[in-house]
């Protein structure tokens, strides 16, 4: 569903929000995209369990253990930080996957970082079996296809189209589907992430561009800011934000929108990909650092 936002910006500028988040209550926005065709495939292979990674409070996670219980697959989270072993309950998304029926393997950061690696699969399969491997952030071929899906005939009226960046997966199916007069602008949630090889891999494509000054400080990195821009949105429009991706898009896109960086009569779309339900998680961080927390709906 596209939503229009009801905000008069200067230079005529119009902003339309496709609401990708109203996919699914729990495999939602770009999950539900990147998981669609490696579910096919699973099936296909008459593979019974799924095995991925993530981090503490990744939608990835999340989404993974709600597409395992809702398809039938058994799910295996392998975990970054072995200090939350313990620690399962005090973590919505942990505590999510886990009830979902997701099997959770904690590991240091170091070994996190042999996710890759062929030894490291094949001592998880030891350990658990064969399995159908979706790697960290679902990014892979078959995920860029679904992505491709994000946009529809009827969104060739946009001149721009923005979205959040993780992996560089849902952004690299955008680019594939654009049009030829629009230009696709990805938001990294990273700093210094390293994604223009990633992207290229998948998507060759040059109507695009990586706008690099809006990560807040890194992956997961929050201040009072962005939080009260995501909760002053939240009032103005009636549509939540996730502090890690599409607050963090959408700050730019507007924050941009005021510097005189797009023409006159711009009409930009910015994808909701999601990811509202680690806003839980994120606040009881911010409570923790006495900030204030992001509201869900309003006056919530």
């Amino acid at each position: 569903m596209n939503q229009p936002i009801a905000i008069n910006f200067p230079d005529n500028i119009k902003l339309t929000i496709k609401r990708e988040d109203l996919l699914h209550p729990h495999i939602s926005g770009n999950k539900f995209r990147k998981l669609k065709y490696n579910i096919l495939e699973a099936q296909k292979q008459g593979r019974s369990a799924i095995l991925t990674f993530g981090g503490a409070f990744s939608n990835h996670i999340a989404a993974t253990a709600a597409a395992g219980k809702e398809y039938g697959f058994a799910t295996t989270g392998v975990i970054r930080g072995e200090e939350l072993v313990d620690k399962i309950g005090d973590n919505p998304t942990l505590s999510f996957a886990r009830d979902c029926g997701m099997v959770l393997k904690f590991v240091s950061r170091d070994v996190y970082r042999n996710k890759t690696e062929a030894v490291f699969i094949e001592n998880l399969k030891a350990e658990f079996g064969d399995f159908y491997l979706v790697p960290e952030g679902g990014t892979n071929a078959l995920a860029v296809k679904g992505c491709e899906e994000i946009l529809t005939p009827e969104d060739a009226v946009f001149t721009h189209v923005a979205c959040a960046v993780g992996t560089g997966g849902t952004i690299s199916g955008i680019i594939k589907s654009a049009k030829l007069h629009q230009r696709v602008l990805g938001f990294p949630a990273l700093k210094g992430a390293g994604l223009l090889d990633d992207i290229c891999k998948f998507a060759p494509e040059s109507n695009w561009e990586l706008v690099e000054d809006y990560h807040f400080g890194g992956y997961g990195k929050v201040n009072e800011e962005l939080v009260l821009f995501i909760n002053d949105f939240l009032d103005k429009t009636g549509i939540p934000l996730d502090p890690v991706y599409t607050g963090k898009l959408f700050f730019g896109v507007i924050d941009l929108i005021y510097k005189g960086y797009f023409p006159q009569g711009s009409d930009i779309l910015l994808i909701h990909t999601g990811g509202l339900q680690g806003i839980a998680g994120m606040n009881r961080e911010l409570l923790r650092k006495k900030l204030p927390i992001i509201k869900i709906r309003d006056n919530v």
